[in-house]
């Protein structure tokens, strides 16, 4: 029995026994087993062949058996040496007694009767098994069945013989427990041998109790395992939706940025669509995601402490502050785009409009100008009667009347044509060329205008006769046709307005115009009755150019048909202004019906934010019933959402009328979108909170009693209600809650340990989550490194048996060896895996 109880350790080391008292006399091999069954290191042997070296080192061994305690009566290293087979056993039963039986206690007992009771109460649950002493055969049969059950033991009623060989092969096989008793002794002697029986047994003890640590350590392990893969699977999760959310604000930044106008109201309009399609379509998912990224991370970290690992730190430029800044870049680059986008429209335009105003004016004036340079460059003079002289002067004269009339118009198209210049018109070019070309024509006229006068006039003093009515016609008759032009292109002129006033302000300046007409009737009858009277004179005096006025070119047809022309847009011009009149009532409508609904919709987003913080903070009912007022809330403002739609179809409209001002309310369509997205935003993340404070509850074991106790602590010193406490506020609010924390070195030093702990990144604030952590984490069950670690050490004890626990292990967590280093000691063996320093990873306390 003590041979193979001696072999079954010896074995570990390579090496086994034949006869103890021949194998164990140079002292080798008993050092061996020592160290073997200790785990401890012996001084080194002699090697040497004669009798002092064997001596020697059976000294060192019965030294160190005496250093733990044990009394060696009457045993000295030269019977051992000799042989003595009575002292030999005595020695050996000595060892298993302190190395194998004595650590043996259940309730106190003494080595002995614990072994005893440990057999009772393992083979309690077996029929006809009554145990009273180590001397009951059945008990070894009972012992097998109980750590052998992977495999059912046919036992036979009348075979003891039997029974017991069976349980020595199945004790050998699967439990690795070597045959230490022969069944015929036991079988054959009333009383077998009680120190062999103890022996044989206490190996039984020590199996079943390196199990059970195993069973422990590999629930631990796995346990860790899985809440690491878990964890691993959260921050992949969140690497991913940060780098998309990232690249979607990196694209979107440059086309908002881009502020490069178009030459076009229709390319305008297109753009200003793309925005509203970004606004309703594309922005809003990206709101929710950046949202559910901080409610994730949040999550996580939580779970990381909660498990004793350290925080996740994302990759470098995709924190939740990383996250932030780029969104506050996304809502700069977004901020004013839409302004500039109508500020764009309305230039277009206004561009369009005097682009249009200058070609109509260049095209009256080109059409005026046709043929007067050719009429200023005649000579007609050099052989025109004295009348004819005077004539032409005076037609001269009325004609410096006519261009002088114009000058005003030429200044108007060079001033439309400056003001297209300063608003980037994109066809400024060809209106340039063309107003330099009537700018340079006006000179000529101008200077050939000089030359035919002086021309005239060296001629006028040989030439006195002159009829004065054709003068006083061509003098009030150029006059009043330019006045009728005027109306004419004032009553076709085109205009904008945006506002009832300024359609207002232009019936009334139509309205007085038209109270100019009976005037101008008269004074067109005035023209008229001197052409008559013109008529009669050349009639009577039988004037060669009789019928024609040679001092002007208007006739009394002409004027005739162009003040029927004026009388024809008089009212074209009024159905145009009642018109326009009646869109900017609807127009008016339209910023009314906006501003009713934005007057409703923003303070009623501002009281629900004012709600939120208010809930936030204070205690009603439980954690679970907050979290359902919550919900419930978070529901009651989802449905709000059609409003908000309806408000921004409202807003559509107004800005398809080009609608650019709302004096009915101060609210704009952006601020509600902002305002909405906050408040979605905040109660997402009071959702989150709460949700956190209930997994921190559970985790830690905290009371709702504590829980409340806390909120009230924290509230108490909250006074700003911001949620957050200042270091002296949260040292008053640790005092009140019993923390000796005083004013000298010790207090102020552990007041900065606790404040490491709960502001670790220093932003002087302390969340009511930090508080709560702190105030559960010092008493807290949580698996640690030195936990992890012991639980792979117990493994780590028999390699059988490490084997096949480890692929147990692996088929719960497959990435295990992965994650794993091999082990590279002196004493590694093929497949060995480093445990110590992944356990110290995994809580973050090395750099594996």
């Amino acid at each position: 029995t003590f041979t193979a109880w001696c072999n079954s350790h010896l074995r570990k080391a390579g090496t086994q026994i034949e006869n103890i008292e021949e194998d164990f006399r140079d002292g080798l091999k008993l050092m061996l087993l020592l160290e073997v069954i200790s785990g401890e290191r012996l001084a080194k042997p002699e090697r040497g062949k004669m009798r002092v070296h064997k001596i020697s080192n059976v000294n060192k061994a019965l030294d160190f058996i005496a250093s733990k305690g044990v009394k060696l009566v009457s045993i000295g290293a030269e019977e051992i040496v000799d042989g003595n087979v009575k002292m030999t056993l005595g020695m050996i039963w000595t060892i298993i007694l302190r190395f194998a039986i004595q650590d043996i206690s259940v309730e106190e007992t003494s080595a002995k009767e614990g072994l005893l009771l440990w057999c009772q109460r393992k083979t309690a649950p077996y029929k006809n098994v009554n145990i009273q002493n180590f001397h009951i055969r059945e008990m070894l049969c009972t012992l097998l069945k109980v750590g052998a059950n992977v495999l059912p033991l046919f036992l036979s009623q009348d075979d003891p013989l039997t029974n017991l060989n069976t349980a020595f092969d199945v004790a050998e096989k699967y439990l690795d427990i070597p045959k230490m008793l022969d069944a015929e002794d036991i079988v054959g002697t009333a009383r077998p041998d009680e120190k062999a029986i103890m022996t044989y047994v206490s190996s039984f003890y020590h199996a079943f109790s390196g199990a059970q640590k195993a069973e422990t350590a590999a629930n631990r392990i796995c346990k860790v395992l899985a809440v690491n893969q878990e964890n691993e699977q959260l921050m992949e999760d969140y690497e991913k939706l940060a780098s998309d959310l990232l690249e979607w604000i990196r694209r979107t930044i440059p086309w908002l940025e881009n502020r490069a106008p178009e030459n076009t109201m229709q390319a305008m309009q297109q753009k200003l669509e793309d925005f509203r399609d970004y606004r309703r379509l594309h922005k809003p998912p990206k709101v929710q995601e950046k949202c559910q990224l901080e409610i994730n991370f949040n999550t996580l970290q939580t779970k990381l402490r909660l498990s004793n690992r350290p925080a996740f730190m994302p990759s470098e430029g995709k924190m939740v502050s990383d996250i932030n800044n780029a969104w506050g870049g996304l809502e700069q680059a977004e901020k004013g785009y839409e302004e500039w986008l109508l500020n764009e429209i309305r230039r277009l335009e206004r561009l369009d409009h005097l682009a249009e105003k200058f070609r109509q004016k260049a095209s009256i004036h080109e059409s005026w100008t046709d043929g007067k340079e050719a009429m200023l460059q005649q000579k007609d003079y050099e052989t025109a009667t004295l009348s004819e002289i005077k004539a032409l002067l005076k037609k001269h004269e009325a004609f410096e009347s006519d261009l002088a009339a114009h000058q005003d118009r030429v200044e108007q198209i060079a001033a439309i044509a400056q003001e297209l210049n300063e608003l980037d018109y994109y066809d400024s070019p060809s209106v340039n060329a063309r107003c330099q070309k009537i700018c340079d024509q006006w000179d000529n006229l101008g200077a050939l205008t000089q030359k035919r006068r002086e021309a005239l006039e060296r001629t006028e003093k040989l030439l006195e006769t002159i009829d004065q009515l054709y003068l006083e016609y061509a003098k009030r008759a150029a006059p009043f046709n330019n006045w009728m032009e005027g109306a004419m292109e004032d009553l076709q002129d085109t205009f904008i307005v945006h506002t009832i006033e300024e359609i207002q302000g232009l019936t009334t300046a139509h309205e007085q115009f038209k109270a100019t007409l009976p005037d101008a009737d008269k004074e067109r009858q005035a023209i008229l009755g001197i052409h008559n009277e013109v008529s009669k004179i050349v009639q009577t005096y039988h004037v060669n150019m009789a019928g024609t006025n040679p001092y002007t070119t208007i006739t009394p047809h002409e004027i005739n048909g162009k003040w029927e022309h004026v009388r024809q847009l008089v009212p074209r011009r009024d159905q145009a202004l009642m018109e326009e009149h009646s869109r900017q009532q609807q127009n008016e409508r339209l910023r009314k019906q906006f501003g009713a609904q934005a007057n409703v919709i923003g303070p009623w987003i501002q009281t629900k934010m004012e709600e939120i913080g208010r809930i936030s903070i204070e205690m009603h009912g439980t954690l679970e019933d907050q979290l359902n007022h919550l919900r419930q809330y978070e529901k009651s403002i989802v449905n709000y959402k059609p409003k908000i739609d309806q408000l921004e179809g409202d807003h559509q409209l107004i800005q398809e009328a080009l609608i650019f001002d709302n004096k009915h309310t101060n609210y704009t369509m952006e601020h509600i979108r902002v305002g909405w997205e906050q408040l979605l935003t905040t109660i997402a993340r009071t959702i989150n909170e709460v949700e956190n404070q209930i997994l921190t509850r559970d985790a830690k074991g905290i009371s709702q009693e504590q829980m409340n106790e806390f909120r009230a602590s924290f509230n108490h010193f909250d006074r700003d209600h911001s949620g957050t406490l200042g270091p002296e506020e949260f040292k008053a609010c640790l005092i009140s809650l019993g923390y000796d924390i005083g004013n000298d070195a010790q207090g102020e030093a552990e007041f900065a340990r606790i404040m490491s702990i709960v502001d670790p990144n220093r932003l002087g604030v302390v969340t009511f989550q930090a508080f709560i952590d702190f105030m559960s984490r010092e008493t807290a069950d949580t698996d640690t490194a030195d936990q992890v670690m012991a639980s792979f050490k117990i493994l780590a004890g028999d390699k059988v048996r490490l084997h096949t626990l480890v692929s147990c292990i692996c088929l719960t967590s497959a990435f295990f060896f992965l994650l794993m280093a091999p082990y590279n000691g002196r004493d590694a063996v093929p497949g060995a895996l480093d445990y110590m320093s992944f356990s110290t990873a995994l809580y973050g306390e090395s750099d594996l």
